[in-house]
Order: C-alpha cells, then sequence, then structure tokens
C-alpha cells in the first residue's frame, strides 16, 4: 500500500516505514503528525475520490530537524565589474512514515459505540 501526501507545496510518494526529508515542520523530535493524502493505492484498489480520501490518514514521526546542504548563488554580469555571491541552507525536516490507512478506525469504533447506546 501506498500513498501520494502534499507537504510543503511538493508532492510525495510513501509507504509504511519510508523516511523523507521534506521542507520544515514546526514540532519537537518524536512528535505524530498527520498529512493530507492526495491519492492512495492499497494494491486492489486505487482511491483519488476527495471523499473517501477525507477519512484516510498518513502519520508520520518526527525524526531530525537540520539545514540541507549549501546552495551558492552567484550573479555576474560580464564588463561591467559585477558580481555578487549569496549563500543559503534550506531548513528541512527527516520524517518516518509511521502508518498508511486507507479509512480511520478510531472514528468507525466512535460511531459503533454512539450506535450501541
Amino acid at each position: 500500500m501506498y500513498a501520494i501526501v502534499s507537504t510543503g507545496g511538493k508532492q510525495y510518494k510513501v509507504a509504511t516505514d519510508d523516511v523523507l526529508n521534506v521542507e520544515k515542520i514546526e514540532g519537537e523530535v518524536g512528535t505524530k503528525i498527520e498529512l493530507p493524502v492526495l491519492f492512495l493505492n492499497d494494491g486492489k484498489k486505487i482511491i483519488t475520490d476527495p471523499a473517501k480520501l477525507a477519512k484516510a490518514k498518513v502519520t508520520a514521526e518526527i525524526v531530525e530537524q537540520f539545514k540541507g546542504e549549501k546552495v551558492h548563488v552567484f550573479k555576474f554580469h560580464k564588463r561591467k565589474r559585477y558580481r555578487r555571491t549569496q549563500g543559503h541552507r534550506q531548513q528541512l525536516t527527516r520524517i518516518k512514515i509511521t502508518k498508511v490507512q486507507a479509512t480511520s478506525r478510531a472514528k468507525k469504533a466512535a460511531e459503533t459505540e454512539a450506535t450501541a447506546e
């Protein structure tokens, strides 16, 4: 089973136990987060319906907050004595996907309890 999730303006294909480097997500190491699901494939069928995807969950855990590799930006105009150098290091978060779930079982359990009463 795999899913396509969106975070930081980018989309990622994830499965259980995958480790990803994504744009910075606020939170401490060990914090559990939920990612929005855009597409879900469970091996038998593909789910793209937004109503059904609202019930799907991808849970991840923050493993590390770190900076990416340095990117050098160099501007140059020939014959004008114009040179500018600038560097940039992107803030990143390493996350580990703990669970890809097609439907929320907690919601189903709460609904069955409510109907039983």
